[in-house]
């Protein structure tokens, strides 16, 4: 069985191809949105999902979300005394994904279609797939999130020839892709993107404007509690501003309550900067594709942060129509995902298709340029492929050395849109042997680069005058893991306790006590304690017919509680 899996920054889901349509699959909560974020409990075991975000608030230093944008570095998340890797974190949320499609399917899952941003990196992808191997997943085929969403949205059944735009914006990154679909051919034009532009960054300049505005002290930005409840209460009051005029950020610190209303004109003017950014992908996407606005049949948003009426409201300005919004842009890429991993089971409902991918980035080398007869500027970069490039793709450039008599030509591998290699990515190096006593001419070198829909490439140096040919095969990037590294982490996975997905319901309820808990005071705080400690007696007692009850009924006074906190504390 292939499932499809959408691995977001804030949220991941997971859905199924079945009876010719794609199925979300609800986790043991009964809810198709699994928070991504991990927690280390009090007794060693892993906490993913709702439970975890609960404890960003009250355990933040054993919680950690947010980790997408670090994947493909080597940078370690402290969660109690263990440390752990993007990856590691991100294998947590895709195996949690698993046994839910497992329990829900009635099958093994050995199998999985794993979106990725269209602008990740190489790093990033291979970091991606990696995850997906510590979690027991066999991951074949990373899919575009832009793409995921033209196939949840049936583009590639279209008849006719057309041209559309993929608008996502989701809680940690941007991508933009133009699609055009002719002959059964789904061609992606260019891509481009902002890996740190999403949903989370509108909360980031809300906070800032909480803190100007409030005059803050800097020094509560160390205090992670408050840090934590402040971003809770921020990113509650953004999603309400895209369903009603105004909403109010509230937090408490110590006696004193901090409380700032916003509306829509005080994040339009505090994200200012944001929207700008939004653009410039848009534009560079257009300009690669060599369309413009008007000649696009569609403009398809995905992403939850498309949700945000400013956002929308620039959409239509930005391209002169409405967006597509039929579905829901929390769960289209997911459903597109499970589009393709019925695709690729060759499912008799869907009809064949064939799709093309681009380059997200420039690939090349590292050159000399001479100024003048004596004179030579260092460390230019000369692309040999260039972004948005339709990969499968093979392209040569020949280089000289820069002097006679050299013994080698030293090819650094540079990723990158800038000018200078300092301000690339360097991916690797070749060292390629010259001929001695030849002349500088004799000594030119035929570089090639061959990219493959995997993210592969393949650096091969010929020198002209010995047809000898120097290769390098380029599938890891400086701080991803060798394989040795990645069957290490499957063992330690296999050792890790993760709390029983039978439990889910109870802890979650659990940690959410001990959040408001910790927010109380009083009497409120006092009898919420009973509550829980009667609570605890129930699950001691291992009676489903006593725990679901007393589940409920501690819900109902978690809900009361939540709904009546903002005028205890005015009161207070």
């Amino acid at each position: 069985m292939i499932i499809g899996i959408d691995l977001g920054t804030t949220n991941s889901l997971v859905a199924v191809w079945r009876d010719g349509r794609a199925q979300l699959i609800p986790n043991a909560l009964g809810e198709v949105l699994t928070p991504s974020c991990v927690s280390l409990d009090a007794d060693g075991s892993v906490l993913v999902g709702r439970p975890a975000v609960e404890r960003l608030q009250s355990h933040p230093e054993r919680s950690a979300a947010l980790f997408k944008r670090h994947m493909g570095s080597s940078r370690l998340t402290r969660l109690g005394t263990r440390e752990f890797r993007p990856e590691e974190l991100s294998a947590l949320i895709l195996k949690a994904l698993k046994a839910d499609a497992e329990a829900f399917l009635g099958e093994p899952v050995t199998e999985a279609i794993v979106t990725v941003p269209a602008y990740f990196s190489d790093a990033q992808r291979k970091a991606t797939r990696a995850a997906g191997q510590i979690a027991g997943l066999r991951v074949e085929r990373l899919l575009n999130e832009p793409t995921a969403a033209a196939l949840a949205y049936g583009l590639h059944q279209r008849e006719a020839e057309s041209r559309f735009l993929v608008f996502d914006l989701g809680g940690g990154t941007f991508d933009v892709s133009v699609l055009e679909l002719f002959d059964g051919v789904m061609e992606v034009r260019a891509s481009a993107g902002d890996n740190f532009l999403g949903g989370e960054d509108f909360v980031n300049s809300l906070i800032d404007t909480a803190f100007e505005r409030l005059q803050l002290p800097a020094a509560l930005r160390q205090d992670e509690t408050f840090m934590a409840r402040l971003r809770a209460e921020t990113e509650a009051a953004k999603r309400l501003l895209s369903l009603q005029a105004s909403a109010t950020i509230q937090v408490r610190q110590g006696d004193v309550l901090h409380r700032l209303d916003i509306d829509e004109a005080l994040l339009e003017q505090t994200c200012a900067p944001l929207f700008k950014r939004l653009r410039l992908p848009v534009e560079r996407a257009l300009r690669d594709a060599g369309l413009r606005s008007s000649d696009l049949d569609a403009i398809v948003l995905a992403g939850g942060a498309t949700r945000m009426p400013l956002v929308r409201r620039l959409v239509t300005m930005m391209f002169g129509r409405f967006p597509s919004t039929e579905l829901d842009p929390d769960q289209v890429v997911a459903m597109g995902a499970a589009v393709q991993a019925g695709l690729k089971a060759r499912d008799a409902a869907l009809n064949e298709v064939v799709m093309t991918d681009v380059a997200p980035y420039s690939l090349g080398v590292e050159v000399g340029i001479w100024l003048d007869a004596r004179t030579a500027s260092q460390g230019h970069f000369d692309p040999i492929i260039e972004r948005n490039s339709t990969v499968p793709i093979s392209r040569v450039k020949q280089y000289i050395p820069q002097a006679a008599g050299q013994a080698r030509l030293e090819l650094q591998i540079y990723q990158g849109e800038s000018r200078m290699v300092r301000d690339n990515i360097h991916l690797g190096s070749l060292t390629v042997p010259l001929p001695p006593q030849a002349t500088v001419q004799e000594c030119a070198v035929d570089v090639r680069f061959t990219y493959d829909v995997n993210g592969l490439l393949q650096v091969d140096a010929t020198v002209l005058k010995t047809q000898q040919t120097h290769s390098l095969l380029i599938e890891g990037n400086p701080g991803l893991l060798s394989e040795s590294q990645i069957a290490e982490l499957l063992r330690a996975m296999a050792e890790l306790k993760i709390h029983p997905r039978d439990q889910l319901e109870n802890r979650t309820v659990m940690a959410r006590a001990e959040r408001l808990y910790e927010q109380l005071r009083g009497m409120e705080r006092e009898h919420l304690g009973l509550q829980v400690l009667g609570f605890e007696r129930t699950l001691a007692s291992q009676n489903d017919r006593s725990i679901v009850p007393a589940r409920r009924a501690l819900n109902e006074l978690l809900d009361a509680l939540e709904r009546h906190s903002t005028l205890d504390q005015e009161s207070t």
